[in-house]
């Protein structure tokens, strides 16, 4: 996923509306862009009078800048500005880059004062006593549009409090992105963890190794809990007991090993999330986990091996095949926000329709309410009007997301200490230590044990697992 600043461009906007014409559907109202300091974009939507008083008031949102600039140019300047007239409330929304959006949160926190809504990119359940639950919500919503996902209920609900602590509206899956012409020469498809096994030192020996980071940042999380989850090694079980320490994952981390060792290289350790796209646009990479901005990216620049990309479901391995999200979009509302009623009907409305979320994030965000979105696979075939976009070749998504998606936590629900262990990297670090044979995969399993059981028990005796 891209980071930084310097992200891709992309041109056409779904129903992009030009400067007059906003002013104009506005009346006497306006959007600003305004930018800030630290990196902070503030888009602000609305009209100066409040004629019908629905709700009247600001609500002010704080949301990641998009992978997909012309998600948030129609988040901010056509979906906002809409809500906002239609419901006389003045809309404030600021933009920062995804790993800032921790930091940011804290100092909220610890200020008792920001915004009113604040979304997240992996499920914030340290903060549910920061947060006001939403049950009140998510029920609306599925009123209105039919059941939440399993993956969005397990990422933001807790079965001890009995408590949504955040509303999902989106999840991202996460393919293989493989080149099939280099893949070609090795006779093997990345199907499976043991064909990258073997087709690793033929990659190398090509000069296109594979790319799995096992760094602390939330690609290298994403790829290493799945490949565990594939060797049937869990975090926690169903009951929110610490379940680590296992053959599965002594397995995972001695091929994971064997991976690296035989087929990869050591800038894998100080990897940033950004860095997996970069190498694998670069022409060097055979294989990355990521979210579909690798292969949109390759079609934006018209790349000479944009025909050469392959999108797969997150490999097999001994145990029924599960991958995980690549990020979950979710928003909290702080117990010290101002508007609470506004965020409240703000959720309920972009949870109800998510159509234009969907196809303006170019099939980047998938619904947590899967019923919000129609004729999904139909879309993801059919949808040409990406510059030079290969029709059909996201129609894989529909499966990925539907069969093969998993919370992070799985089987149980991604409880705060399950939030702790991924803010922490402490699954990239066991790999790492591996890896690096600082040491065996028995001593990095049962010190990944000691470290996640520590904060296991830390949240138990809190009574929020």
């Amino acid at each position: 996923m891209k980071d930084r600043r310097e992200r891709v461009e992309i041109t056409k906007v779904h129903d992009e509306l030009t400067r007059r014409e906003l002013i104009r559907r506005a009346g006497i109202g306006a959007i600003v862009l305004v930018y800030g300091g630290s990196g902070v974009k503030t888009a602000v939507a609305g009209v100066p009078k409040y004629r019908h008083k629905e709700l009247a008031g600001t609500l002010r949102i704080m949301q990641w800048s998009h992978f997909v600039p012309a998600y948030d140019r129609w988040f901010d300047n056509v979906y906002v500005k809409r809500w906002g007239q239609a419901n006389d409330t003045e809309v404030k929304v600021d933009h920062v880059n995804l790993a800032e959006l921790p930091s940011r949160a804290a100092a909220e926190v610890a200020a008792r004062s920001g915004h009113d809504l604040f979304q997240f990119l992996a499920p914030p359940a340290q903060h549910e006593d920061n947060v006001i639950a939403l049950n009140d919500v998510v029920q609306q919503v599925q009123r209105k549009v039919g059941k939440i996902s399993a993956v969005g209920r397990k990422s933001t609900y807790n079965p001890r409090t009995k408590k949504y602590f955040a509303f999902a509206d989106n999840y991202v899956p996460d393919p293989i992105h493989y080149r099939t012409d280099y893949w070609g020469e090795t006779g093997l498809k990345p199907t499976s963890w043991e064909n990258i096994r073997k087709a690793a030192p033929k990659l190398k020996a090509i000069g296109h190794p594979i790319g799995i980071g096992m760094s602390n940042e939330l690609d290298s999380n994403m790829a290493l809990i799945a490949l565990l989850q594939n060797y049937g090694a869990f975090i926690q079980n169903r009951e929110g007991r610490v379940t680590i320490k296992s053959k599965g994952t002594l397995e995972a981390l001695k091929v994971m090993r064997d991976i690296y060792k035989r087929g990869m290289t050591s800038e894998v350790f100080a990897w940033t999330a950004s860095s997996n796209n970069d190498a694998f646009l670069a022409g060097r990479l055979s294989l990355a986990l990521n979210a579909i901005s690798i292969a949109r990216s390759a079609e934006l620049r018209n790349l000479p091996f944009n025909r050469n990309i392959g999108i797969l479901p997150i490999a097999k391995g001994p145990a029924p095949r599960m991958g995980l999200e690549h990020v979950m979009g979710v928003y909290v509302i702080w117990k010290f926000a101002q508007n609470k009623r506004a965020a409240k009907k703000f959720l309920v409305d972009i949870g109800t329709k998510y159509t234009g979320h969907f196809l303006n994030s170019y099939f980047y965000n998938f619904p947590a309410f899967p019923r919000s979105v129609t004729n999904i696979r139909k879309r993801l075939a059919k949808q040409t009007d990406y510059p030079n976009e290969f029709t059909g070749r996201y129609v894989i998504l529909d499966d990925i997301s539907r069969k093969w998606t998993t919370n992070v936590g799985y089987p149980g629900y991604s409880n705060a200490a399950v939030d702790e262990v991924f803010g922490k990297s402490l699954i990239p670090q066991m790999f790492a230590r591996v890896a690096r044979d600082d040491m065996t995969p028995d001593e990095a399993m049962l010190a990944a044990h000691r470290e996640i059981s520590f904060i296991f028990n830390k949240w138990r005796r809190r009574k929020k697992i």
